[in-house]
């Protein structure tokens, strides 16, 4: 019985991580849950599928998934992200420890931004994972998320300064909400393929490919340890 779900905000995405996984040697199974086509692959008990562009689709389709299949535990939102900090490097991966909505703009009160922990036990995981053989590095962090394309360096220094987050990305959040609501395990996971610049668009469309495989590899990776951990 699959645990774990991986939703990606864009088709690419989910198509270059599902490619990823097959390259790795993992069989996958195509099927439509309602007009949702996902891909399971049980040799590491879980599946993808799409969750769509933006906070709000993003939280409908993660919602309806975790409606349809309650024996999910755990939703990951998973796809690139714009690197707020120099310390990241295109192809890193990043865990959220936390994602903040930061386009969430209260004018009658003021109040701290809406921020989602990832969890913990999830988190702690990760952290422990044997890194060797890995060519990018695996950073923790705060993940910005809001419906906004970071295109500006001053932009970027903005949500930086203003969040104290490390890469800035759209859907995060949606998924945080409906695993919330739905009382669900939740983690973002990002592959930095940009810099939140002006060559944001190009360098994503360069860069993808290579920012899911290592995504995929840390999958891998990680089912591989909670499965030793299981026995």
């Amino acid at each position: 019985m699959i645990e774990t779900a991986i939703l990606t905000p864009l088709e690419e995405e989910l198509f270059a991580l599902v490619n990823a996984l097959e390259q790795f040697g993992f069989k996958k199974h195509k099927s439509l849950l309602g007009s949702l086509e996902i891909f399971e692959f049980h040799e590491l008990n879980l599946l993808l599928a799409l969750g769509g562009h933006g906070k709000t689709q993003f939280g409908v389709q993660s919602q309806y998934l975790l409606c349809q299949l309650p024996q999910v535990e755990l939703l990951i939102c998973a796809g690139a992200a714009g690197a707020l900090s120099n310390e990241l490097e295109i192809g890193d991966i990043v865990a959220a420890t936390a994602t903040v909505e930061h386009d969430y703009n209260l004018k009658f009160v003021n109040r701290p931004l809406p921020r989602f922990t990832g969890t913990p036990q999830v988190i702690d995981t990760l952290k422990q994972l044997p890194r060797t053989e890995w060519d990018f590095r695996l950073h923790f962090g705060l993940i910005a998320s809001g419906d906004e394309d970071v295109v500006t360096v001053e932009r970027g220094q903005e949500l930086a300064y203003l969040t104290g987050c490390v890469a800035v990305a759209w859907e995060g959040v949606g998924g945080a909400r409906s695993s919330q609501f739905a009382q669900k395990q939740y983690v973002e996971l990002r592959g930095i393929t940009d810099t939140a610049n002006h060559c944001a668009a190009a360098d994503f469309e360069v860069n993808l490919a290579s920012a899911m495989f290592n995504l995929a590899k840390l999958i891998v990776r990680w089912q591989a340890a909670k499965d030793y951990c299981a026995v």
